[in-house]
């Protein structure tokens, strides 16, 4: 049960991030100009939301790194993720309910020269979301879930590999009397402020 959660927590942050990503790169609104012929603007999600793009890599880091790292920082990305998809949430259920100016200011700016958010509301005749907005909401939904099952289960979950920890320190020294002493122990020896001539003969 407890590698279950540990994956589940994983393969959900990837997965979420994933969809992020993507649904940055995809129309999220349709803006139609009242320029007399009516032309049609399509809004990318990292045009409506710039940090759209940046929150999705971090969430696929976090899912990634999440799979190896020890209680402590188990329990910071799950406060990370969840704090990650509040900020995602907040945004994207503005695009979502509201359609709001801002959301396509950058785009109509970039297409027709005009600029100030005034200037531009009187310009958009209509704002028509697809459904990247919808989906990338519910995405955050999950995110949300996931990072709570994190902080909920973290403690829980098994111990990872030894070759990912450092808090174990270095790997013992060999026991003495196992080996004959060489010139590297003497270099060892004189590093850490002993006389090496005074160590008795293997």
């Amino acid at each position: 049960m407890t590698r279950r959660a540990r994956l589940l927590a994983v393969v959900a942050l990837v997965a979420c991030g994933a969809v992020t990503v993507i649904s940055a790169t995809q129309t999220w609104l349709v803006v139609v100009l009242d320029d007399g012929a009516g032309h049609t603007l399509e809004v990318p999600g990292a045009a409506a939301i710039p940090v759209l793009a940046p929150l999705g890599l971090a969430v696929l880091a976090l899912g990634g790194a999440l799979s190896i790292v020890g209680l402590a920082l188990r329990y910071a990305f799950g406060a990370l993720t969840v704090l990650i998809a509040v900020i995602l949430g907040w945004f994207t259920g503005q695009i979502v309910f509201a359609h709001p100016v801002g959301a396509v200011a950058s785009t109509v700016t970039e297409s027709t020269g005009i600029t100030g958010e005034a200037a531009v509301a009187e310009l958009v005749a209509a704002i028509t979301p697809t459904a990247w907005p919808a989906v990338t909401l519910v995405t955050t939904i999950v995110l949300a879930a996931a990072g709570a099952f994190t902080l909920v289960t973290a403690h829980r979950w098994k111990g990872s590999g030894r070759r990912y920890r450092t808090e174990d320190g270095p790997a013992p020294i060999a026991a003495a009397g196992s080996r004959p002493h060489d010139a590297i122990d003497s270099w060892d020896d004189l590093s850490r402020g002993e006389d090496p001539t005074t160590r008795p003969l293997d």
